[in-house]
């Protein structure tokens, strides 16, 4: 595979996918999913428990792979082992992905996967598939569409309200587990329109320009680790519970 992220030839149910997002994610939908799941699902879970019990699920918003995601985290978690980062990015590149597991919880791929954006504020339309905006409400009320809309400017991306996705559900189950970069990364991963297209820099703060290498970082191995070669899991597991052990413990509230 030669070109990732290439939207222009995905298949229609990638197109399907990320228009009904786009429809669907307003800003009220956005504030009431965070109320919802703010104290997640009162589940305790261990870390890879949850990595197994995402084996059979495929993100219908990739356009560049069908694996399921457990393949997916390990290819990246290597990837970056190999690379000797920093073993929170390892363990970033490992989990990134579980608050995908709100599928599992009856929520549909159009308010888990896909990137994210900032609601209550213009639409960019450095978003991919930004023309599908067209159809949400939120597009035809002139308090949110705005430069800053309902945010002041330099308000830091923390006091942003971004499209509810598995990013926003993983950060708040981990940030008092992890280091604030590997928070950041869980919670941002996803907002290519900024971190890869470069909108929204007016809603920045000190901390996001901080994080922003992080995030970079990370990106090459969540994006290009992505191979036909599986992972042998029994050969790794071993390695990623003693990883997971030196930051969780037993099992946590998802």
């Amino acid at each position: 595979m030669t070109a990732f992220r290439d939207y222009a030839s995905a298949p229609p149910q990638v197109v399907a996918l990320y228009k009904t997002n786009h429809e669907k994610q307003t800003l009220d939908y956005v504030l009431q999913t965070k109320e919802r799941l703010k104290d997640g699902f009162g589940k305790r879970l261990g870390i890879w428990k949850v990595l197994e019990m995402l084996d059979s699920l495929v993100d219908e918003s990739d356009p560049d792979t069908d694996s399921a995601q457990t393949q997916h985290a390990l290819q990246s978690a290597e990837k970056a082992r190999r690379d000797e980062q920093p073993r929170w990015m390892v363990l970033a590149c490992l989990i990134h992905d579980l608050g995908k597991m709100l599928c599992l919880h009856g929520f549909e791929q159009w308010s888990v996967v896909g990137d994210t954006f900032p609601v209550g504020i213009k639409h960019s339309d450095k978003i991919v598939y930004s023309e599908f905006f067209s159809e949400n409400p939120d597009s035809r009320d002139p308090k949110l569409n705005s430069k800053l809309g309902i945010y002041s400017q330099g308000c830091g991306l923390a006091k942003v309200h971004m499209s509810y996705g598995h990013d926003e559900y993983l950060y708040n189950v981990v940030k008092d587990y992890v280091p604030q970069e590997m928070a950041y990364v869980i919670r941002f991963h996803s907002f290519y329109a900024w971190h890869k297209e470069g909108a929204y820099q007016e809603l920045l703060d000190d901390t996001d320009r901080r994080m922003l290498p992080h995030l970079l970082a990370f990106n090459k191995y969540d994006l290009y680790s992505k191979s036909e070669a599986l992972v042998d899991v029994e050969s790794v597991r071993d390695y990623y519970t003693e990883l997971i052990n030196e930051f969780f413990p037993a099992e946590i509230v998802f």
